[in-house]
């Protein structure tokens, strides 16, 4: 959820019909609500009756070489209705609270029933008065936390601790932010966000001693089989959030996935003498679009930055990138056109184009249908597509790869050992096909005596698929596109945040700050695992029950049941709440029925 400043600005400026469409499409706001709410934020509040069902599953722990931490879990994801964010359910105390997800940031935070702001006021509250047994307060409640966004959106409130739980993994004593006043909009009954980025971006290390994020403290304990999480975000707007093992649902050939060293950052200013992990970002080395290869242009090479950064930000919707790239993308794109100044671009909806983006020397091939946001009104011919150009950002991150990008991929994040191992982020190609296919997974194209592999995400998706596509999965929008062309925008480049006398490589070995060096390393300082087999994976239990029944005449009858899931309130449950049987029970009764009819 990382965003420039300005950036709610830009988009509602000077073109004030396709401005306000920008904003409905990207913010769900409208003009007059600049002020309340923003894209850091993508938040609109729904009923809070509605019960949400926790699937039970087994997690299939096992040990990786001689580690001895045997901790795994999984949980399901589902993103917001606006589409703008992916949330999951966490445990707080006895509670349960649905909270958005996010890679660029490290905190959790959660409303409390002492804000009634409106927005507060719409969804499941954290009930301070409810003297859940095992919160306990810092320093009175007396420790400020403010969460503060591009847009001029914030939540504030106190620093408390609280047993959390998250993906069948529990946390005593974990620090997070209550909230008691705040402008933020919540969609669908989410009540927070869990931060899941490095420690450095917590406002709540540097004020309380001895604490860090709910994820970093799993690491740093050595709670967690191996010191990641994985997420998969799949086209049917679910998916998972897997910690300490990959999802093996998914990754059923981990061979085939491609890992990367992150990005160390610099201090800003005389934070401190050394460089250290900021955020989950990693060089983005080539563009390639058409079969047409670009090398990105680095914003800030002029002060030394010689490669651009992509940050993978679970937070964001879509794609984001510097106007010296995008600009080149879109003029390789027969009919493409600017549309706004603020960096938007328009396709024709029948495109055929690929478009690619290079990490580690793979290429991750997006097709129209994973590009395209959706079609205009006025212009039916016409789709607006990512990525989005944005002005460029003082911390020297040129790239953010949103949703857009992440569900052509299975993102893991390794979170780095101390003194042995940094961090890591291993791309998985999913595909329609299964991408264990090495003709689609691992095709390679030779530029001179380089050669990059090649990742697609989709099977080939032909003109007449676009429409089905946008129909199912897009937006049409009501505004009608410029009829005359667009000068170039112009972007003025702020000064370069960090301390550049204080050096910072990719993939440094650094000996604090990560999971705790009891772990062994599957990396160390290579790439690629030396024995896959230890890579640890958990297995979702199926949510479907086969029963075949032969009778005595030999007559064979097959019945697919859906495992039923326990309905679980969210918030304070009302006097009137009540769980229903879980469904393991269901499958119970379901497979006796069918041993007294044999």
């Amino acid at each position: 959820m990382r965003l420039p400043l300005g950036v709610l600005e830009r988009l509602v400026g000077s073109f004030c019909g396709f401005s306000w469409f920008i904003a409905l499409l990207f913010l769900r706001i409208t003009p007059c609500e600049v002020s309340a709410q923003g894209l850091a934020s993508r938040l609109v509040p729904r009923e809070s009756t509605e019960l949400i069902h926790l699937p039970i599953r087994t997690l299939q722990a096992r040990s990786p070489a001689d580690n001895t931490t045997f901790g795994a879990g999984l949980a399901d994801v589902s993103l917001t209705t606006d589409r703008q964010s992916y949330y999951a359910i966490i445990q707080a105390g006895s509670l349960n609270f649905r909270v958005a997800l996010d890679t660029g940031s490290a905190d959790l935070w959660l409303v409390s029933d002492n804000c009634t702001t409106t927005t507060c006021k719409a969804v499941p509250r954290y009930p301070l008065d409810h003297q859940s047994q095992t919160f306990s307060s810092v320093n009175d409640n007396a420790t400020v936390f403010k969460a503060q966004y591009a847009d001029g959106t914030f939540a504030s409130g106190f620093v408390a601790k609280e047993t959390i739980q998250l993906a069948n993994i529990s946390l005593a004593n974990q620090v997070f932010g209550i909230i008691t006043d705040s402008n933020v909009s919540l969609t669908d009954q989410t009540s927070g966000i869990m931060g899941l980025g490095f420690p450095r971006l917590s406002s709540i290390s540097n004020n309380v001693a001895n604490s860090s994020s709910f994820f970093a403290t799993l690491a740093s304990e050595g709670l967690l089989e191996y010191p990641l999480f994985a997420v998969s975000l799949k086209r049917n707007d679910t998916g998972s959030l897997t910690l300490g093992a990959v999802d093996s649902s998914v990754v059923t050939n981990a061979t085939f996935i491609w890992w990367n060293k992150v990005a160390q950052f610099s201090p800003f200013g005389t934070e401190s003498n050394v460089s250290s992990y900021l955020q989950w970002a990693i060089p983005i080395t080539g563009l390639v679009i058409n079969g047409t290869q670009l090398s990105p242009i680095p914003t800030y090479a002029s002060v030394g930055q010689t490669h651009s950064l992509a940050l993978f930000d679970i937070g964001s919707p879509g794609i984001y990138g510097p106007f010296q790239d995008v600009s080149r993308i879109f003029a390789k794109i027969d009919g493409s056109r600017l549309v706004d100044q603020n960096g938007i671009w328009a396709i024709p909806c029948d495109t055929a184009t690929s478009m690619s983006f290079t990490f580690g020397g793979r290429n991750y091939t997006l097709l129209p249908g994973d590009y395209i946001i959706g079609e205009a009104a006025g212009n039916p011919n016409l789709c607006l597509s990512w990525p989005m150009a944005l002005p460029p950002s003082s911390d020297g991150i040129d790239w953010q790869m949103g949703a857009a990008f992440l569900r052509t991929v299975y993102s893991i994040f390794s979170f780095g050992i101390d003194g042995k191992e940094p961090p890591l982020i291993g791309l998985y190609p999913v595909s329609q096909s299964q991408p264990n296919d090495t003709t689609s997974a691992h095709s390679a194209s030779t530029s001179g005596t380089a050669t990059t592999t090649t990742s697609t995400s989709t099977s080939q998706t032909p003109a007449d698929a676009i429409s089905s596509f946008i129909s199912a999965n897009s937006e049409t929008i009501s505004t009608t596109l410029p009829n005359f062309v667009l000068s170039t925008p112009t972007f003025t480049t702020p000064p370069y945040a960090l301390n550049t006398s204080v050096p910072a490589s990719v993939g440094a070995i650094v000996s604090n700050g990560l999971a705790n060096s009891t772990y062994s390393a599957l990396f160390g300082q290579k790439t690629t695992l030396g024995n896959v087999s230890a890579l640890p994976v958990i297995t979702p239990e199926p949510t479907a029950v086969t029963v075949v029944v032969t009778d005595g005449a030999g007559s064979v009858s097959t019945t697919v049941s859906v495992r039923s899931m326990a309905p679980v309130v969210l918030g304070l449950p009302s006097s009137g709440a009540a769980l229903r049987v879980p469904g393991i029970l269901s499958m119970i009764a379901l497979l006796f029925h069918f041993m007294v009819e044999m």
